[in-house]
């Protein structure tokens, strides 16, 4: 089951993206993570993924990340359902990840987060009654 999706937007100006973001979201970014060469801010549904043009180019034109409830479940029905394997499950410090190319051709990230990223930036929000776009 995907828990949250992301929006991606590639940038080389990450503090001018994010400053425009949380103007219109009216709103601190609620998650902030180095994965040198590449930074990552999610605001709402949004995450910003920030770098040079060449550390960039090996993700852009993907989509996700799409956060799932259970990586290896994910990837036996995408497999089933026609899917290829781009980037096998692997550890970070979020949890697992994956990429998968869909049958039709689209490049996805999925990740399964660590159960404490869950309760804190998926479900407690819930709970309190604010959609995941307002985290």
């Amino acid at each position: 089951m995907i828990l949250k999706t992301y929006t991606r937007v590639f940038t080389t100006d990450l503090e001018s993206t994010v400053a425009t973001l949380k103007a219109v979201h009216g709103r601190e970014p609620h998650l902030r993570l180095n994965y040198a060469p590449l930074t990552l801010v999610g605001i709402g549904d949004v995450l910003v993924i920030g770098g040079t043009d060449e550390a960039l180019a090996p993700i852009r034109g993907t989509f996700g990340p799409w956060i799932v409830e259970d990586i290896d479940d994910a990837k036996a029905k995408l497999l089933a359902s026609g899917a290829s394997v781009v980037r096998d499950i692997h550890t970070i410090p979020t949890g697992r990840m994956m990429y998968m190319k869909h049958a039709d051709g689209s490049v996805v990230e999925y990740v399964q987060w660590a159960p404490e990223l869950v309760e804190r930036h998926i479900l407690a929000p819930l709970r309190a009654g604010k959609p995941a776009s307002q985290i």
